[in-house]
């Protein structure tokens, strides 16, 4: 997935202030204790990181 596509996403689930404030202020265990835009720094997959933040914000399965 391109990261346009995962931010997309992440605005849809959380609305686009709040996404923008969590993908840079959350730590998320589930991704070395990084922020998304931390682990986005670092390459680690977009696929990846919205899983994390699906699991960590309980976003139910047919939105994931």
């Amino acid at each position: 997935m391109r990261i346009t596509a995962f931010r997309k996403m992440m605005a849809e689930e959380f609305g686009e202030i709040r996404a923008d404030m969590m993908a840079r202020d959350h730590v998320f265990s589930a991704l070395d204790n990084r922020t998304v835009d931390q682990a986005l720094e670092a390459g680690v997959s977009t696929k990846e990181i919205w899983r994390a933040v699906c699991e960590a914000f309980e976003v139910p399965p047919e939105r994931r």
